[in-house]
């Protein structure tokens, strides 16, 4: 992989997020000030929601033409995706189930297109860590739709907690916690690079027991403190990447 396939496949990943989270806030502005997401710039009024829309039209297509730089695989996969969030702001956001698989296919989509700029294969390990964050970035989303329920209700988005319950958003979000802590068994056991390496396992054990405790508390306790187990979610899918990064090294 030579210096431009790098830069370039750096700019597609940085470009197209900061356009579509332009995007993103531009037409969340209503909703997230009933929500008081002071932490967006646009409810803040640090900027103008046509600087928003400004800074879309200009860095979008700049991702797009450095994904084709890097190559065809980059390319389609740049523009499926800048496509779906696209669509996601305008329309799918109101459709939170559906909302919620893109946030998560987001947040794995880089180590597909970090794949693919490399080489023509994807390695299984890849998919396994794709997996992994896949269904932690749902329940993560899950838990924000939780937080949300009020704003959400004001606005006539349909989001999970609102047809099971906040109850039943609980059990899912440990589900799809569980199953990923049982997925980061699957290279340590099986012939991948990480087969037997205390290095890999110590470290995605820490994930793990974070995961549990979650999951668990989503489940045992009567009114969980869903925005701390939100931030803690972030530390443990940190670990997980850690893992991998050490288990490739060592």
């Amino acid at each position: 992989l030579n210096i431009t396939k790098i830069v370039f496949a750096f700019l597609t990943g940085l470009l197209l997020e900061a356009s579509t989270f332009a995007l993103n806030d531009y037409f969340d502005l209503e909703i997230d000030r009933k929500n008081n997401r002071t932490d967006r710039p646009l409810v803040r009024g640090d900027l103008k929601p046509k600087t928003a829309l400004m800074v879309f039209f200009i860095l979008f297509p700049l991702g797009i033409i450095s994904s084709f730089i890097v190559n065809l695989y980059c390319f389609f996969i740049a523009l499926i995706t800048a496509f779906f969030a696209v669509l996601y702001d305008a329309k799918m956001k109101k459709i939170k189930l559906i909302g919620n698989a893109y946030i998560a296919y987001i947040m794995v989509i880089p180590f597909v297109f970090g794949a693919v700029a490399a080489s023509s294969t994807i390695p299984t390990t890849i998919w396994i860590l794709v997996s992994m964050a896949f269904l932690s970035g749902i329940g993560r989303e899950i838990m924000k739709d939780i937080m949300d329920l009020k704003g959400d209700k004001e606005q006539g988005v349909k989001s999970l907690p609102m047809y099971i319950g906040e109850k039943g958003s609980y059990i899912v979000i440990s589900l799809l916690y569980i199953t990923a802590v049982l997925l980061s068994f699957v290279p340590f056991l099986l012939e991948t690079p990480y087969y037997r390496d205390i290095f890999y396992l110590g470290i995605v054990i820490m994930a793990d027991i974070i995961f549990v405790i979650i999951a668990a508390g989503l489940i045992i306790k009567k009114h969980p403190d869903v925005k701390l187990y939100r931030k803690a979610t972030l530390i443990a899918m940190l670990f997980g990447l850690i893992a991998f990064l050490v288990g490739s090294i060592v």
